[in-house]
């Protein structure tokens, strides 16, 4: 029961990032630097908003640069390169490669202290990465129509920099949560560079579209990136990198829920894949033998019987 609670934490992270696509659309035409800008100051001010009943927990920002500079790359360097990366080659084929992140959690976790890489945790994360690929082409053909692009190397990247940033989190396990905050406002500032120098500023045009970027920033790059880090440091991290599957599954899912698209016979198909390999990843989880139970009928001992 040790890592299932975190682990349920960290799972909740996945289910937040499933409503990116759909709230990054309803954002509405707001370039993708200024979007992240914005976003990730509000997932920053989530995380520091508590710091008013919790004064204390700004003392939790004091940490070694070797802390800072995991979390600048993992949120800021993979977003900003993954923004490059959509802008530099076809989007499908993109997110098939930087989503070979889990299978990346997967080994690399099996290089840390007290994990050890099984079978059914390299079936499970297999079977999760055949459902990904179905969904993210919907049935089609693989392959990379003009070639090998600056976008595919940098999309590898990023597949490289999240299952590190993630794994290398729980070698940081006694640092706070709370470092979050600094790590989303690091990242804001970056992006907002950017932004002024990449990109045309454009406003949000209606309370839709702000709400959408409020909800973007307060809940996926918000409480998710919170949830992702606590999951990390004290869950499974394995049957987490399975179970990051489920994202691209369910975010078509919403989409399909919202009304933006059509049913594809590829959504059934990933949903038996990603969940059957994701129960085989989660195996140990779920079929952990009871403790056998204590039986509390008073037995007689050798004292019974005596007179005072």
């Amino acid at each position: 029961m040790k890592k299932t609670i975190p682990t349920l934490i960290g799972f909740s992270a996945i289910l937040t990032w499933s409503f990116l696509a759909l709230l990054s659309t309803a954002a509405g035409p707001v370039p993708p630097f200024q979007l992240a800008a914005m976003t990730f100051l509000l997932g920053g001010m989530v995380g520091a908003s508590s710091w008013l009943v919790r004064p204390s927990a700004i003392r939790s920002l004091r940490q070694p640069w070797q802390v800072w500079a995991l979390g600048t790359a993992g949120l800021c360097i993979y977003h900003c390169a993954y923004f490059f990366a959509i802008q530099s080659a076809p989007p499908v084929e993109v997110s098939l490669i930087a989503y070979l992140w889990p299978l990346l959690i997967v080994v690399f976790a099996a290089f840390l202290p007290g994990e050890k890489l099984k079978a059914h945790h390299v079936a499970g994360v297999a079977l999760g990465l055949v459902g990904a690929i179905v969904v993210i082409t919907r049935g089609g053909t693989i392959g990379l129509a003009n070639g090998v692009m600056k976008g595919h190397v940098i999309a590898l990247f990023c597949a490289f920099i999240w299952a590190g940033y993630s794994v290398l989190s729980r070698r940081f396990g006694k640092v706070p949560t709370d470092v979050v905050a600094g790590y989303c406002f690091i990242t804001a500032a970056v992006a907002f560079v950017l932004h002024l120098t990449l990109e045309t500023t454009v406003w949000p045009q209606s309370a839709t579209q702000w709400s959408a970027i409020v909800l973007l920033g307060a809940i996926p790059l918000g409480a998710g990136f919170y949830a992702w880090d606590y999951g990390c440091k004290h869950g499974d991290i394995m049957i987490l990198g399975a179970l990051s599957y489920a994202a691209p599954l369910f975010s078509v899912i919403v989409l399909l829920l919202a009304g933006f698209g059509v049913f594809h016979w590829s959504v059934a198909m990933a949903c038996i894949l990603i969940t059957v390999g994701a129960v085989i990843a989660a195996k140990d989880l779920l079929l952990r033998p009871r403790s056998p139970a204590i039986d509390a009928t008073p037995r007689p001992s050798a004292l019974d019987g005596r007179t005072g």
